[in-house]
């Protein structure tokens, strides 16, 4: 696909536009570290709130939803939707408690809330785990998405993709830091809105689909648009609904859905002007996020099940019993072991059949010319964008490039922020100056890079990643959710988490028994079985271990003042103080009911949309009334949350 001289104009007009906002602001983000992580902790929630959402608005997230779309439908998506809880949660109780602890990064907080060497130990791990290991692996997915795109819409290498995707994103994250980041994430989030939109647009416009009617009178496809899971499908319900709802979202630490805020969304919050403000942000987050986004994405998706339509289940079954066929099943763990053990004749039999199995024949038809091992449902997304017209084309692309420049200037600059603050002044160079810490925050951003380009070429797809990240988080979210309101959870219950949640989800992943791995044996009940497991042994090991310093805890009381049950011993010897407890209430109740009410609200919002496009005017209309209502009661209620701080404006 050739960009002609408009859209040409359009792609570097916007790269230019990123690239002066960094200049701009680089002189103010170099002045101290406060600046370069935090922008002087002066941000509206407007603004950290529109870049929370183009943070999230990634390449690899229209790539993911078209995977989940075209093997589970529209109801897949319950895998990440489930996520709303924690952020509504984050939103109504955990946004004012970040902000009130004044700490720069959520890992500082750790030697706020917990004492010793073993808090200590545990700043400094997590630093290190979670600004490199993690967020590698979360921006290596997004880099991933952008060679594909490459690939499919250009025919460049991988190679070439990511080095002209990250230069640009490199250069104004190391020199507008987290001002920087979040101004151009204005810029990105509209672009990447509008570019999404018009996708959609452009791809019910397909002659294969015939519009909106056309698309949704598909019989094929009528399994695919339900937005619950059929019942009748025991898999993927408990999959798809049940797990996630009911252990996922409180159980699993995921970037931009920790339990309890984290991550970015934690520096985000940290960056506002008062807790109002980072309350405000977070809420516009969430209701974008679920209820604004997903439906271009989903639209798309959709459309490219007529254009590239799946192989029927017949087919796939029978491809599946070939490959596991004697003599074929010999050649395919050849393969797996070493690739010149097997023919090229046979290599590309096997090819083949695995591309049928997993249904894409008619797309791996039209996209010969790409790499098998990075081939893949998610390809449908970039393959629906090729053919846009001139002018639209180069703003989708612009959207595209704008929702990879977003995501990866956030995770380079938090973790950096995690690396600099958190490990290389507080362990490796306590007497690093303000300007030094700066300079060693540009150097990181650089590394992060080209660390998370180098793990991109070894992956496949967008899904592998998000379950990967999912399993390996499994059972320390209830950690994180506990931690603020129960005093018995110390340093030690954190890294106890950490550890078993790791080990477990290895054993599971790459254990076996009689030749059958772990993972298949349990099979749909592997994440439960890691959380379980990973919950008994924090549990065990918080009672065993000494308790955080009586002084440590009353500290954090005082300063954050989360209320709640959990503290009662603390409250005890707060009260016995001259200062006493803190003055007012802390409105977890409030905060609660808010949270239950906001989930009803958004929800509610994205049912609705389903059902407007659906033409199932009754449901949409039902659903769009609990929306108003819903977001009525928070209104209502807005003042009982006790959210110190300056009115929003």
């Amino acid at each position: 696909m050739t960009l002609s001289t408009l859209d040409w104009v359009i792609v570097v007009g916007f790269l230019l536009l990123t690239l002066a906002i960094g200049v701009a602001v680089s002189r103010r983000a170099g002045k101290n570290t406060d600046e370069f992580f935090l922008s002087g902790r002066t941000m509206p929630w407007w603004l950290l709130g529109m870049s929370m959402v183009a943070t999230t608005f990634s390449t690899d997230t229209p790539n993911l939803v078209t995977d989940i779309v075209r093997q589970n439908g529209v109801a897949g998506n319950w895998s990440w939707w489930a996520f709303l809880l924690t952020g509504m949660l984050t939103v109504f109780v955990y946004a004012k408690l970040w902000r009130r602890s004044g700490v720069m990064t959520d890992i500082e907080f750790y030697e706020l809330r917990y004492s010793g060497k073993s808090a200590a130990f545990l700043r400094g791990f997590r630093a290190l785990y979670l600004g490199l290991v993690f967020n590698v692996m979360a921006m290596s997915g997004v880099c991933l998405a952008a060679m594909k795109i490459g690939e499919v819409m250009f025919g460049m290498g991988s190679l070439q993709t990511i080095l002209i995707a990250s230069i640009v994103t490199v250069i104004f994250s190391s020199l507008g830091g987290f001002r920087g980041v979040v101004l151009t994430d204005c810029v990105l989030f509209v672009t990447a809105l509008i570019g999404a939109t018009a996708a959609a647009y452009y791809a019910l416009g397909h002659e294969s689909v015939g519009g909106l009617a056309g698309l949704v009178s598909n019989d094929s496809l009528q399994h695919s648009f339900k937005i619950l899971p059929d019942a009748s499908n025991k898999a993927l319900f408990v999959e798809a609904l049940v797990i996630p709802l009911s252990v996922q979202w409180w159980a699993s630490w995921y970037p931009g859905a920790e339990p309890g805020g984290g991550g970015y969304i934690a520096q985000r919050m940290l960056a506002a002007k008062s807790a109002k403000h980072a309350v405000g942000a977070t809420l516009f987050f969430n209701v974008a996020h679920y209820a604004l986004r997903p439906w271009p994405w989903i639209i798309v998706a959709l459309c490219s099940m007529m254009v590239f339509p799946l192989d029927s289940p017949s087919e796939r079954v029978a491809a599946e019993s070939a490959l596991k066929s004697a003599p074929l099943n010999a050649q395919v763990k050849d393969w797996a072991n070493d690739p010149a053990l097997v023919s090229p004749e046979v290599r590309q039999q096997i090819e083949t059949l695995k591309i049928k199995a997993r249904g894409l024949s008619t797309l791996r038809k039209a996209y010969q010319d790409v790499n098998f091992d990075k081939f893949g449902h998610d390809l449908a997304y970039p393959a629906m964008l090729t053919t846009l017209p001139s002018g639209w084309l180069g703003i989708v692309v612009a959207s595209l490039v704008a929702a990879y420049m977003s995501t990866i200037s956030t995770h380079l600059n938090w973790g950096a922020s995690y690396a600099v603050h958190d490990f290389y002044k507080r362990f490796a160079r306590p007497e690093a100056t303000e300007k030094e810490q700066v300079w060693a925050g540009r150097a990181f951003t650089v590394l992060l890079m080209v660390l998370s380009a180098a793990l991109a070429l070894a992956l496949t797809n967008a899904k592998q990643l998000f379950d990967i990240i999912i399993m390996f988080g499994a059972g320390t979210g209830l950690v994180f959710l506990l931690r603020w309101f129960w005093w018995r959870i110390n340093a030690w219950t954190e890294i106890a988490g950490m550890v078993a949640s790791g080990l477990t989800s290895l054993a599971v992943t790459f254990g076996s028994v009689n030749g059958e791995t772990l993972g298949d044996t349990f099979g749909i009940w592997k994440f439960p079985f890691v959380v379980a497991a990973t919950t008994v042994v924090w549990l065990l090991v918080t009672w065993l271990t000494p308790t955080t310093e009586m002084a440590v805890l009353k500290n954090f009381y005082a300063k954050t003042h989360p209320g709640g049950p959990g503290w009662q011993p603390v409250i005890e010897a707060l009260s016995e103080d001259s200062d006493g407890l803190p003055q007012g209430s802390a409105g977890l109740g409030a905060g609660i009911v808010c949270m239950l009410l906001g989930c009803v609200m958004v929800y509610s919002a994205l049912f609705a949309s389903g059902f407007w496009l659906y033409g199932r005017y009754t449901w949409a209309a039902g659903s769009t009334l609990v929306v108003v209502l819903a977001g009525m009661a928070i209104a209502a209620l807005w003042q009982s949350m006790s959210i110190e701080g300056d009115e929003m404006v």
